[in-house]
């Protein structure tokens, strides 16, 4: 995780305490020579612990404590730094060029603007990552078969179980309450189970089983072997291991390239289930042509896909699907000012999507490998099917 981003991390960790030195230390304050190396060493430790991390095999470290305090020092001291650089930085360039003024007010937007980003970081890791939404969406359609007006589906998915250690054990416990209650014809998971190892799912499985037994699911990219460096052997045994708990220990129907019908009075529904279809990096495994064999061109079809870069890219164009539940990219897991970090790379981000009559729905989901929430709540999606007059 770290190794791919270690350069632009190691950049702004140097850069930010390099302009803070020339720009106020050197120029106003004239510091001593001890009091500089007290303010380079935590930089210096920084560099240090980015290295670490990038150089871990894994996709993360196998306590994910180490990754967490990583993160926690990034929000508390890098972030902010780098907020008072960037807005320092360009109201000096505005001083000298544009607005000449006595003052560099950019300092003063810049110190606001990174205790506000502190604040809101401790928010996200204590509060917000706890936050629980239900979230109802009425979707219609023409071709829905008359039985299944007014039914409901409840989609979730992104539980990423490795997070919920220690005191945030309460919530998917909080969660699993809240699905409890609802009253619903069918749940959908749309994938990333664990983080990494399917031993999580086991720690978690009398917390999960209760409240979603009888679920369809299917699998995303955390729940491959490839986050986790072993042998070609090892990776088809864990594999194995997490469709086992799945199937067997949770209750669920895992639709690995594969279909089910449903039925409801004398009509039917397809339910549709395709491995992870992601750009690279992430896992390219679906089989469309096998998912879809032997369904009608004339069945109502609801596709499960992890990610929803495959809606545009697949199954508009070549599939009959009326309705995709996807998740993915937890709503970029915060939301400033309706605008999300996940927008820049994918359109279908979060929400309902409309293309001619047919749909995507793309939940928040329910955790993430980095704990953390700001204005982007932990999802229950209920999703009621109507029949278009």
């Amino acid at each position: 995780m770290i190794q791919r981003i270690a350069i632009p991390l190691i950049l702004t960790i140097v850069l930010s305490d390099l302009y803070i030195d020339m720009h106020y230390f050197r120029r106003h304050y004239h510091i001593k020579r001890w009091q500089r190396i007290l303010w380079w060493t935590p930089c210096a430790v920084m560099i240090v612990y980015t290295c670490l991390l990038a150089s871990i095999h894994n996709f993360a470290p196998s306590d994910l404590t180490w990754l967490n305090l990583y993160l926690l020092l990034i929000g508390l001291f890098v972030g902010p730094k780098a907020i008072f650089t960037i807005c320092s930085s360009v109201g000096w360039v505005l001083r000298k060029t544009i607005i000449p003024t006595h003052r560099n007010y950019g300092h003063y937007i810049g110190l606001i603007a990174g205790v506000l980003a502190v604040a809101a970081y401790l928010y996200g890791l204590t509060i917000g990552v706890g936050k629980i939404r239900v979230r109802h969406v009425d979707v219609y359609f023409a071709d829905l078969p008359k039985s299944f007006d007014g039914y409901k589906i409840l989609h979730v998915s992104d539980l990423h179980l490795g997070t919920f250690d220690g005191w945030r054990r309460t919530i998917p416990e909080n969660e699993m309450d809240s699905i409890k209650a609802q009253k619903v014809n069918l749940i959908c998971f749309t994938g990333d189970l664990q983080n990494m190892r399917p031993q999580e799912v086991l720690a978690m499985q009398n917390t999960i089983r209760p409240a979603m037994v009888g679920a369809i699911s299917v699998l995303g990219n955390h729940d491959y072997a490839e986050y986790v460096k072993h042998t070609p052997q090892i990776e088809s045994q864990m594999m194995k291991q997490l469709l086992t708990y799945e199937r067997k220990n949770l209750g669920w129907a895992v639709l690995n390239n594969e279909h089910i019908t449903i039925h409801n009075g004398n009509d039917s529904i397809v339910i549709v289930g395709a491995e992870n279809d992601g750009r690279p990096p992430f896992p390219q495994r679906a089989d469309w042509a096998k998912a879809f064999r032997g369904v009608s061109k004339n069945a109502f079809v609801i596709c499960l896909q992890h990610d929803p870069s495959a809606w545009e890219r697949t199954i508009l164009p070549k599939t009959n699907a009326q309705l995709t539940l996807s998740g993915h990219t937890h709503g970029g897991q915060m939301q400033i000012l309706g605008h999300r970090p996940t927008q820049l790379s994918q359109l279908e981000d979060y929400g309902l999507y409309e293309r001619n009559g047919r749909y995507i729905y793309v939940t928040s989901g329910l955790g993430g490998l980095v704990p953390f929430r700001l204005n982007m709540p932990n999802e229950i999606a209920i999703i009621t099917l109507h029949r278009q007059q």
